[in-house]
């Protein structure tokens, strides 16, 4: 009856009320580590951060998803409790960034406010496994006072919800953030943390700032655009699918998956967004097909690897050129681009080529930042590993986006940099 009920909730828009109440949530110490305990049995987080292809997460292996706000939150718990995934629920808090004042006491007070009726809507759900108190609040912060608000609302969650943990995400691993955390949010069960290219140094990190309580990891994936390489003309460098499923797996593998303090985390991102590029940091394309990071995702969650894999890119190549040599061409002239992929199936491999022009609505912290529009007609494919760019007349900086697919709703995704000058 309960499974039935949860299906039957996913096919309405909303629902009102789950048939069962809510579940037990707590960490205890255990051998120089902490384990999570959920209805009191043993529950490792393996989770990603987003909430489309839900189903997928599940047939994967994965148990948990993450969000940053209570947008849809019935809708989405309801869908989670169907398949038998956990929710650690986002809850937006202003920033200053974004023009909060934690100087202002009202707006401060109507916030907690704001926050409380969240709470009382959702606490009892079976599947909220946790609350997360704003994203990144140490981001390009002045005010101390936001961390005092955090454990208001802490505090204010504890009262009226005795069954999840408390958390904030936490922008990287710094001493002078968990210095405030430690002294003006005791309320805080564990500290969640972000980190892209640093994240198999976050055991020692931890250690090194001195955090004696659990923690887990809300935000991880591929080398962040903050911290590749560059180019001249101020491009980053994106890593392809085949690099990013190497570093995701040795990084993941090198900590969240054996430091005895970790209770879990969540990949970023189960889904696909625009931020720098539009394959940085989504496991999936558009389209909604599978990156190589998604099989070894599957391979972390269960010890498996999927029946059939996505093709492997060794490189691509511009003019005969790789992204590092720093590419510019001339407006106009024809060069050629070469890939170097396989199927590890043996599937027949086929590609699509689009042009952009590199961004230019740059944001931070995950902000929402829009697509530049395709420039037609000046790829033309000659194969599945090769194709002709007509380089732009238009003098500016460009990227060359490829997508090998093979068949299975699997795909290998790469882009290439150059600059366009006379």
């Amino acid at each position: 009856m309960l499974m039935f009920f949860g299906l039957f909730c996913m096919g309405l828009t909303s629902c009102t009320k789950t048939s069962d109440g809510p579940v037990k949530v707590e960490i205890v110490a255990h051998d120089g580590g902490f384990t999570l305990l959920r209805g009191g049995e043993p529950y490792f987080i393996k989770g990603a951060g987003g909430t489309n292809y839900l189903d997928r997460l599940q047939a994967y292996g994965g148990n948990s998803i993450r969000t940053w706000s209570t947008h849809n939150g019935q809708e989405l718990l309801d869908k989670a409790h169907a398949l038998g995934l956990t929710v650690t629920m986002g809850i937006s808090m202003g920033t200053e960034r974004h023009g909060f004042d934690y100087d202002d006491e009202a707006a401060v007070a109507e916030q907690l406010e704001r926050v409380r009726q969240e709470v009382l809507k959702y606490k009892d759900h079976p599947a909220l496994l946790a609350w997360g108190i704003g994203n990144e609040l140490n981001l390009h912060y002045t005010n101390p006072k936001v961390w005092d608000a955090v454990n208001a609302v802490a505090e204010m969650i504890h009262e009226l919800d005795t069954n999840h943990l408390v958390t904030t995400m936490l922008a990287g691993i710094n001493q002078d953030e968990i210095d405030h955390i430690r002294s003006r949010c005791p309320a805080l069960d564990l500290i969640a943390v972000q980190v892209y290219g640093g994240l198999a140094s976050v055991p020692e990190r931890i250690s090194a700032v001195g955090w004696d309580k659990a923690y887990m990891v809300t935000e991880w994936g591929p080398t962040g655009h903050w911290e590749g390489p560059q180019t001249p003309w101020n491009a980053s460098v994106e890593e392809t699918s085949s690099e990013k499923a190497a570093v995701y797996k040795s990084r993941y593998e090198a900590s969240i998956a054996k430091d005895k303090r970790c209770i879990g985390s969540y990949v970023f991102l189960w889904g696909q967004k625009q931020e720098r590029t539009p394959t940085w940091y989504g496991l999936f394309t558009e389209a909604g097909e599978e990156s190589e990071v998604v099989d070894v995702m599957q391979y972390l969650w269960t010890g498996q690897w999927p029946a059939n894999r996505a093709p492997h890119l060794d490189s691509v190549l511009l003019d005969g050129k790789r992204t590092l040599d720093f590419i510019y061409l001339q407006p106009g002239d024809v060069y050629e681009a070469d890939v170097f992929v396989s199927d590890p199936d043996g599937d027949e491999l086929t590609t699509r080529w689009e042009l952009l022009p590199e961004s230019t609505d740059l944001k931070e912290g995950g902000d929402r930042e829009s697509r530049p529009e395709a420039l037609p007609g000046l790829v033309e494919a000659q194969a599945y590993d090769r194709a002709l760019l007509t380089a732009p007349e238009k003098e500016g900086a460009y990227r060359l986006f490829l997508y090998v697919s093979d068949g299975n709703n699997n795909v290998a995704t790469a882009n290439i940099p150059f600059f366009v000058r006379k």
